[in-house]
């Protein structure tokens, strides 16, 4: 796996498999999410990309604990297989930038196909959206994993089991990876 961090202009290949998200916990949700884009890269025979924020801007923004740092992630990522990791700095100037502006970055990457959760935002604000992305790219996604009680699996549901001292029930969600 080549990790290669985020400079403008600087991500560049020749085809790929996308996926994009905060991926703060890599948890069982991402997970499958992730093994459906190694498989389908695998299929295309290109690169399986993984492009990812430090911190996660839910982090960032509401000063929130991240699940795993940024080593932890990437040693996840590593295990599932993934083949390029591009990790965009998330800070002030980041957050600055406009959805057209994401999308012309994820244009030199020549996705085959991206992959996003159905909750996907991005740009600005939030300001994009999947139907924007898929306007210009083959946009996939996959249904929510849920728990055994039914809830959707998300690094907001594991911080909460983790700050209430839920040990047990947030590293079930984590997976073992």
């Amino acid at each position: 796996m080549t990790v290669r961090l985020y400079r403008p202009h600087e991500l560049s290949l020749s085809s790929s498999v996308v996926t994009v998200g905060a991926f703060d916990g890599v948890h069982l949700g991402h997970q499958a999410l992730i093994r459906k884009v190694v498989e389908r890269a695998a299929m295309f025979r290109v690169p399986a990309v993984v492009y990812t924020f430090d911190p996660p801007p839910r982090c960032y923004l509401k000063n929130m604990p991240m699940i795993t740092p940024i080593d932890e992630k990437l040693k996840r990522l590593e295990k599932l297989g993934v083949d390029e990791v591009i990790v965009a700095r998330f800070n002030e100037h980041y957050i600055t930038r406009s959805a057209a502006s994401f999308m012309e970055e994820l244009r030199i990457l020549h996705p085959v196909e991206i992959w996003v959760g159905r909750d996907f935002r991005f740009g600005r604000n939030r300001e994009g959206s999947i139907d924007e992305l898929a306007a210009v790219f083959h946009v996939r996604s996959i249904d929510p994993i849920r728990c055994d009680s039914g809830e959707v699996i998300s690094s907001t549901r594991i911080r909460s089991l983790i700050t209430t001292g839920r040990w047990k029930e947030a590293e079930k969600l984590l997976g073992i990876i």
